[in-house]
């Protein structure tokens, strides 16, 4: 069971994540802040309560694997991996900069922590079907994780890939659902609905759960839910917020890739540290 104190430092640590997301993409002047900061909360868990990792070891041959499968949403995975120790804060003030280890979309080769080069839509989960079947091969009691969009659902090689995991019996592959309900163009349903997406899977045959993807207990139940699953592999669809944590982004489709002007910066890391001071006094 996990005590409140653990729950308030991963708050504590999604606000650091939402920081750097607003400060690097305004910065940067272009990046994709809205699902970035959907799946804070989601990276939170994963990198600071779950998998087996190594900072200062990124090929550890023991870690588990994360694939950011929507890769437009690089500035949640390079904040999560500095914050755990793969390269310095400071350097994320460099993102998208030309030359930069900090590109707009992931790139394994240059980017310490990170699994996959991602950014074309629809390939992250059949990679890790890849990694989950060698792991099986291997005996390895490692662990992959993959983050998909809930517009990313729209591309055909998802369900493939889903019906693949199934036919291997991948018990040891978590797929996580950032269903925020918007993509670039609008409503994920009204440029192409992806509903009614639990039974979808179901009937691909995965596991399934449903969960408020910013509800820490939920999240952290959810994965160990995923672990206890056998013969199957496990799909995670997590109800979240596009631009959750910032109060004038929430909810709003333009800030799918649309960055946070200087002032709405300001405004944006003010919100966070008014938050963060009300987690401190939570423990007081």
């Amino acid at each position: 069971m996990i005590s409140e104190e653990e729950i308030r430092k991963l708050k504590k640590c999604a606000i650091r994540i939402r920081k750097h997301i607003v400060t690097m993409t305004g910065l940067a002047k272009s990046g994709h802040p809205g699902g970035s900061l959907s799946a804070a909360d989601i990276l939170t868990v994963l990198f600071f309560k779950k998998m087996r990792l190594k900072p200062e070891d990124p090929q550890w041959k023991e870690r588990d694997i994360f694939i950011l499968s929507k890769g437009h949403a690089s500035p949640v995975l390079y904040a999560a991996l500095a914050e755990a120790g793969f390269f310095p804060v400071e350097e994320l003030k460099d993102f998208r900069k030309l030359r930069s280890h900090l590109q707009g979309h992931p790139d394994r080769l240059m980017t310490p922590g990170v699994e996959m080069s991602t950014g074309s839509l629809g390939q992250g989960l059949s990679v890790a079907n890849g990694v989950a079947l060698a792991f099986k091969l291997d005996k390895s009691p490692r662990k992959v994780y993959v983050l998909i969009g809930d517009g990313e659902l729209q591309e055909g090689q998802i369900w493939e890939a889903a019906m693949t995991a199934s036919h291997y019996k991948l018990d040891n592959l978590t797929a996580i659902i950032d269903y925020n309900g918007l993509q670039i163009d609008g409503p994920v349903s009204n440029v192409k609905e992806v509903a009614p997406v639990v039974e979808k899977w179901k009937a691909f045959g995965w596991e399934t759960r449903e969960i408020n993807g910013h509800d820490y207990y939920q999240i952290i139940e959810a994965l160990e839910w995923a672990d206890s699953v056998k013969g199957k592999p496990a799909v995670i669809i997590a109800h979240t917020v596009k631009g959750k944590g910032i109060s004038f982004m929430e909810g709003k489709v333009k800030f799918h890739g649309v960055p946070p002007s200087e002032e709405e910066m300001k405004a944006a890391l003010k919100e966070l540290e008014e938050q963060e001071k009300e987690i401190e006094n939570e423990g007081v």
